[in-house]
């Protein structure tokens, strides 16, 4: 049985439909990461699971029972906001019980329940001090703890780390996946941070426009997509894509040279930044000359303008000695070489 099942599941706003039939199931345990560009839906989707929402047409089933009609409280479920939301009077302890003071638990179970996420959570130091005593990171721990202590279903994060530093952002990263790792349960998270995406998801849903474009796990995703979108939205930096057309057997694109095994229909061609490799002016696929080199330690990313081919990115060791206005060629790794029909469908 699944943890939560989506079917046919729809949100109007008005005569405007932001989701858009949404099939999908979430298995006990499993971490699911919503991503995609602004508007795309992904939030209002996972604020329609928690009950945040209503849902226009379809049904969510939580544990296979049906939930569509029930109030958040009526799920199992909980849910980590962007914002922390603590009480800013109470200590980190008092926070953490709350929901369950509220429920009429007793003390005992209360203190139990607390010390436990706090142990996880490793926050067993700071149970007495109040929010303005926290950094941020430990401010999201206890935020996570509140719903620990609840023993829920499922966890839904709503891009929980967006307000941390580029620092904390890792540390509560990796804070995310050990957590689920101990505690089993099902995660639904939502970001916009493909790195978050990557790293955290058993499978990544993307979203486009209020539907789904691909289901996958993250090597899924990346080495195989369905479709132009996903291609050029999973990588950072993304696909490079430049219009080719079929030719006996072989390809061409204007300034590229031919290439071997483009399929009949192939009206575009992808290839990723690492797999472009720099070689002397006048082999490989095409020539360009680099207008930017970005420096990131390990790697550099060069962007080669190479005129009819357009702007081509590529990845290359960190200790390249390639300057801007640099003449070089490109080659493309034959075997990673992706097509897309007309339609934007991978070939």
């Amino acid at each position: 049985m699944s943890a939560i099942t989506l079917q046919g599941v729809e949100k109007w706003f008005g005569d405007v439909q932001v989701i858009k039939g949404i099939d999908l199931e979430v298995a006990p345990g499993e971490f699911v990461v919503f991503v995609g560009p602004s508007g795309c839906g992904k939030s209002t989707l996972l604020r329609m699971i928690g009950g945040l929402e209503e849902t226009s047409r379809g049904q969510i089933l939580i544990d296979g029972r049906d939930v569509t009609d029930q109030p958040p409280s009526g799920r199992g479920l909980t849910m980590v906001f962007q914002s922390y939301a603590l009480y800013p009077h109470m200590s980190v302890a008092e926070n953490m019980g709350f929901s369950l003071k509220t429920a009429g638990a007793p003390k005992v179970e209360i203190d139990e329940k607390v010390g436990a996420a706090a142990e996880v959570l490793k926050l067993d130091a700071l149970l007495d001090r109040k929010p303005k005593d926290l950094s941020g990171g430990q401010r999201q721990r206890v935020a996570i703890g509140r719903s620990i202590v609840r023993d829920p279903t499922a966890f839904l994060f709503d891009e929980p780390l967006s307000n941390l530093d580029a620092a904390l952002r890792v540390e509560m990263r990796y804070e995310i996946a050990k957590l689920h790792h101990r505690l089993e349960k099902a995660m639904i998270y939502v970001t916009h941070d493909q790195v978050e995406a990557m790293t955290l998801a058993d499978r990544i849903v993307v979203l486009e426009g209020g539907k789904i474009a691909q289901v996958g796990t993250p090597r899924e995703l990346y080495e195989r997509p369905a479709n132009r979108f996903v291609a050029q939205f999973i990588g950072s930096p993304k696909m490079n894509v430049m219009p080719c057309a079929p030719k006996g057997g072989t390809w061409e694109a204007s300034g590229v040279r031919d290439g071997d095994g483009a399929p009949d229909a192939a009206v575009e061609l992808g290839v990723r930044p690492e797999h472009i490799s720099v070689v002397s002016v006048g082999e490989g696929a095409c020539d360009g000359v680099v207008e930017v080199v970005e420096y990131l330690g390990a790697d550099t990313f060069l962007v080669v303008d190479c005129g009819d081919v357009g702007r081509l990115t590529v990845r290359v060791a960190g200790d390249t000695m390639l300057r801007p206005d640099t003449r070089v060629g490109l080659a493309f790794d034959p075997a990673r070489l992706v097509f897309f029909d007309s339609d934007g469908i991978v070939l």
